[in-house]
């Protein structure tokens, strides 16, 4: 690994100030997001039972790993942080606003549970991530609660037979963005996030009828007055949101969750994944390629990396899926418990700028090859590098190949000078990029024509 560090010390950096040099004119132009995000998120590891302490631990040991120091800022808070007494939908407050679950996150005085993390967080020189879903709760409804701010109220911009999908309190109907105190009603709750120290809304259980929603909460982010990145994921969304995520949005997730749920065993949440969750994702990769710049980013899930055995992935695997991440210049956000990563993970996966560098390049690889077991994603960087992953999704090794010129090298060229970004070994090439790659693994090449 010193071979590879040595190779990419200065990339990194060199990389992370371009990018802002590169231009996708329909993305989001809040300034934000100008390269993938790096973080940790709370579900995958966990789920139902995130808590202030068990936050702030995690938050602790982003630092503490090193991983902060690298790059990764970001500690993000997903469902299950506000009060859902059943079916009705979230508790609300007097201007229809989800309440906090206090027991979880308790007050501090005055100061709201969430904005004492969020505080926290912001302590260790990281920024803070909430979770919300589209919709407005059926108690502000029924209890016709005011808009802030507004003569209006809760039922004159809500449609009650319309179910927006809140998968773990469930209670949400969709808002007529029509009516007069509708988008000041998604104002009201971007301002209370603002004022809780929010860097970072993920919206989840979106479709292709939510595009209001997403225009409304990034109006409502404007309006704020905090930057803060804008995150749409899934209730299931095609290709045809694209155009509103890329004006309003810094990233979208539109494959189902990584995680195996149904693999889970004793009541936590290892294994964390499976292959087949990984594999799915090769074509999502190559179907929304067209849409990732700086601004907004196609979000592939977590990376389930950092916790061993526990991951429910091999190391070949663990390798494969950063890989395809970085070569999609995907948002890396860990899904694992990092208050007891496993140290091959951290050091040789985790902690490889290498790898790190490729996808805080900006740019998503495109398939150049797609067979039954072979698939062969590239990307040309600034200085004429091409970025290739060389995978093999079958159950035996195979022997991967593609020509130089169809990764967007010069054919004309006295040859090619290959670096393995995962072994950091470096050797020269005829005419064709190719390796023998293990079963569910990668040869990822950062290759220099000569």
């Amino acid at each position: 690994m010193k071979l590879t560090h040595a190779f990419t010390a200065g990339l990194v950096i060199v990389l992370l100030a371009g990018a802002d040099g590169l231009q996708n004119a329909r993305a989001e132009n809040n300034g934000l997001e100008r390269t993938p995000v790096l973080g940790w998120s709370s579900w995958s590891f966990l789920r139902e039972h995130p808590t202030a302490a068990k936050i702030e631990a995690q938050a602790r040991a982003l630092q503490n790993s090193g991983l902060q120091k690298i790059g990764y800022q970001y500690v993000n808070l997903d469902d299950h942080w506000y009060q859902c007494p059943g079916r009705q939908g979230p508790n609300v407050g007097s201007f229809g606003l989800w309440v906090t679950d206090s027991s979880a996150f308790p007050a501090h005085g005055d100061t709201n549970g969430i904005k004492v993390v969020a505080d926290s967080i912001h302590s260790f020189g990281l920024k803070f991530g909430i979770y919300v879903t589209p919709g407005i709760s059926k108690q502000a409804v029924s209890r016709n609660t005011p808009i802030k701010g507004t003569p209006y109220t809760a039922r004159q911009i809500a449609e009650p037979s319309i179910e927006e999908n809140n998968y773990n309190c469930r209670g949400m109907v969709r808002i007529n963005y029509s009516k007069p105190g509708a988008q000041e009603y998604i104002n009201s709750w971007v301002d209370m996030l603002a004022r809780w120290g929010v860097d970072y809304i993920k919206i989840d259980g979106m479709t292709n009828s939510n595009a209001a929603d997403v225009k409304a909460w990034s109006n409502a982010i404007r309006q704020s007055g905090r930057p803060m990145i804008l995150n749409v994921t899934q209730g299931s969304f095609t290709q045809a949101l694209a155009p509103t995520l890329m004006r309003y949005a810094n990233q979208w997730e539109f494959p189902p969750d990584i995680e195996c749920y149904d693999c889970e065993k004793g009541g936590s949440s290892y294994p964390l994944t499976i292959w087949a969750n990984v594999e799915k994702r090769f074509n999502y990769v190559a179907e929304w390629q067209p849409y990732a710049g700086p601004g907004g980013f196609n979000d592939y899930d977590s990376v389930e990396v950092g916790n061993g055995n526990n991951d429910g992935l091999t190391p070949v695997e663990r390798q494969t899926q950063m890989s395809l991440w970085a070569l999609a210049s995907a948002p890396l956000i860990l899904g694992a418990d990092l208050t007891h990563l496993n140290q091959l993970d951290l050091e040789k996966y985790l902690k490889n700028t290498a790898v790190l560098a490729v996808d805080q390049d900006a740019i998503a690889a495109k398939r150049v090859l797609n067979t039954s077991n072979r698939q062969v994603l590239a990307k040309v960087e600034p200085n004429g590098d091409a970025i290739v992953g060389l995978f093999n999704t079958g159950g035996k090794a195979e022997k991967v190949s593609v020509e130089a010129s169809a990764v967007g090298l010069p054919e004309n060229a006295r040859g090619y000078s290959t670096q393995n970004l995962w072994t950091g070994k470096v050797e020269n090439e005829g005419g064709a990029i190719s390796a023998t790659v293990p079963p569910h693994g990668v040869v990822l090449y950062r290759v220099r024509a000569l």
